[in-house]
């Protein structure tokens, strides 16, 4: 009778768990979403998070709970701090300033232990720990790039929907809605956030000036200033719209052509980059003492220090050089 018992039980609890979750999970789940869009489009008076200092409204959105909230405190007063949040803002990573400087400093501490078990060079362990330190920023820094090109791409298809929906009789806040719900990250998300604000009370012309702060791409300013413009002096907005789209998909036509021009420079900067740490692999297989002397000597760890720096200036210069702004 026990695998009897256990079996029925089993299969009992199983049910009760199975009509909780279709009874419980819907409504947990639209009060998370519900939760989140309310911190999304929460805002703090201007000077402080706990209440008022003058009679003008801040734009800045509560944050998410750092593991060090001095760090968040102290960059809210700084311009440092304020660029860093939004970099953060940006990129679309889910952290804060203090949970960047605790991976930051953990970065650098997995730095200076590698080099401290490779190496007796105070210098080289210096550079591995300030190399750490910077990993972090350096790869928040790339996924804002990422972010912002994808968002520029996407850009020309939000005009677009735009235009149709106000040629289609609707309000461009409404507009603005239809483009949230439709259109994919991180385009979606970020109109989202603009039409939740004036949504919840923020007036428009406000939260489209916190999207130009938010997000650092040119056109987005352009279509912030034609559609404040056209609300002061009237006009066809949809045909703006038309245009401007017309305007960032040409654009993106002689950038394209721009990058298939100085594609050489670009090869050309990484294959500088990349020769000598092959040829130095190379040579530790092919004459492992004569290697074992640059890396052993002070005078031949100077030299690797050099080339080191030289290489990565070069690169950057080159980087500069092909870089045309379009």
């Amino acid at each position: 009778m026990l695998p009897a018992v256990v079996v029925f039980f089993v299969v009992a609890g199983l049910v009760v768990a199975a009509f909780a979750a279709l009874t419980y999970l819907p409504e947990m789940l639209a009060t998370r979403r519900l939760d989140q869009r309310l911190r999304d489009v929460s805002f703090a008076p201007s000077g402080t998070m706990t209440g008022p200092s003058s009679d003008e409204s801040s734009v800045l959105m509560h944050e998410k709970t750092s593991p060090i909230p001095m760090v968040d405190r102290l960059a809210e007063r700084t311009s440092a701090g304020l660029g860093l949040k939004r970099l953060i803002d940006r990129s679309g990573v889910k952290t804060t300033p203090g949970a960047l400087l605790i991976m930051s400093i953990a970065s650098a501490s997995v730095g200076m232990l590698v080099s401290v078990l490779a190496t007796e060079q105070p210098l080289v362990r210096l550079g591995a720990a300030l190399a750490g330190f910077v990993i972090p920023f350096i790869w928040l820094k790339r996924k804002a790039t990422v972010r912002m090109r994808r968002f520029e791409e996407q850009f020309p298809e939000a005009l677009d929907l735009l235009s149709r929906a106000i040629r289609a009789g609707h309000a461009f806040q409404t507009a603005l809605g239809m483009v949230a719900s439709e259109l994919p990250p991180p385009v979606g998300p970020e109109f989202k956030k603009t039409f939740d604000q004036q949504n919840f009370g923020l007036p428009l012309r406000d939260a489209l000036n916190e999207m130009t702060e938010r997000i650092t791409v040119l056109d987005v300013k352009f279509f912030v200033t034609a559609v404040l413009i056209q609300r002061d002096t009237g006009g066809n907005l949809a045909e703006i719209l038309d245009n401007l789209a017309h305007v960032v998909r040409e654009r993106f036509k002689i950038r394209r052509q721009v990058r298939v021009h100085t594609a050489h420079g670009r090869l050309t900067g990484y294959v500088l980059l990349a020769l000598p740490a092959a040829l130095a692999i190379a040579l530790s297989f092919i004459n492992p003492e004569h290697m074992q002397t640059l890396f052993h000597e002070r005078m031949g760890q100077e030299m690797i220090m050099s080339a080191v720096v030289m290489q990565t200036v070069g690169y950057f210069w080159i980087r500069h050089v092909i870089k045309i702004e379009v």
